[in-house]
């Protein structure tokens, strides 16, 4: 007699394989692809090199690689004391009614497309002092923030209640309890949150163009327009010139392997170092 629920169990773990190989393809597909096209623009001219004016080969992207560096590094500092500062409130102090109210905030603010936050802060900040890697940080920061206020407020809520309630017990104010012992014993996933927020942010290009608009030089101030990857690729792409389109193809594959990296660290390094 055939087994009806063996049948179901093997259907069912057939097309989930099936939607698993669906999946994955794409991403394959993409990463494939860039590493093809990518691969023979690297060299050693294409990371310390400045682009060569339009129709001229030769060259490199030095100038994006420092601008992603400054605004990576600038978005860092301006996401990560608010979203963590955010999810502690949330997590700690924040009543039932005002924390449901500010995460549902919190996950609009998720939501809302790159292009209208670079708009929004185009009309905030471009218009009266523009173009600068400050006007793109700010936009990037208002992409991180809300990813790392959850990660930060799920983050705490995790530690056990006996950590807390040891230093209270201790005498130690509530304030030290909640950002030495909380948020340290929380610190490897408060991480992972700003790492997956960088890895979202650093591939934005859509609020550069009316943020921090591109500059072919490298940077003197963050104050003035920069450059980034992202950037780089989308107006190389758009050329009319080969060597800028192979160029293109080269800083895809630096992206690729930089937010490939950010995941890998996330999934192999903080997670063994989480230990309650």
């Amino acid at each position: 007699m055939i087994d009806s629920r063996k049948i179901k169990d093997k259907l069912f773990t057939g097309l989930s394989f099936i939607a698993f190989i669906i999946a994955i393809t794409p991403l394959a597909h993409i990463i494939i692809t860039v590493i093809m096209n990518g691969i023979a623009s690297v060299s050693l001219e294409f990371f310390v090199a400045l682009p060569e004016p339009p129709g001229v080969s030769g060259g490199g992207i030095a100038n994006a690689i420092e601008g992603s560096v400054i605004l990576v590094a600038l978005t860092l500092f301006i996401s990560f004391p608010v979203g963590f500062f955010s999810g502690l409130y949330l997590s700690e102090y924040a009543s039932r009614e005002t924390a449901e109210i500010l995460r549902g905030i919190t996950n609009v603010l998720s939501g809302v497309p790159s292009i209208v936050i670079g708009v929004f802060v185009y009309a905030v900040i471009v218009i009266y002092y523009g173009f600068s890697a400050i006007a793109g940080a700010v936009a990037l920061s208002i992409i991180a923030i809300p990813y790392i206020t959850r990660t930060t407020e799920e983050a705490l809520k995790a530690i056990p209640k006996h950590i807390k309630e040891a230093g209270l017990a201790l005498g130690l104010p509530e304030w030290k309890v909640n950002l030495y012992l909380v948020a340290g014993a929380a610190k490897p996933r408060i991480l992972t949150g700003v790492l997956l927020a960088l890895a979202r942010v650093i591939g934005e290009a859509a609020p550069l163009l009316f943020t921090a608009f591109g500059n072919p030089f490298f940077a003197r101030s963050i104050l003035e327009p920069t450059d980034a990857l992202p950037l780089l690729i989308f107006n190389y792409a758009l050329s009319p010139y080969p060597d800028w389109h192979a160029k293109a193809w080269g800083a895809a594959l630096i992206l690729i392997v930089v937010v490939l990296s950010i995941n890998l660290i996330v999934r192999y390094h903080f997670k063994k170092k989480i230990k309650f």
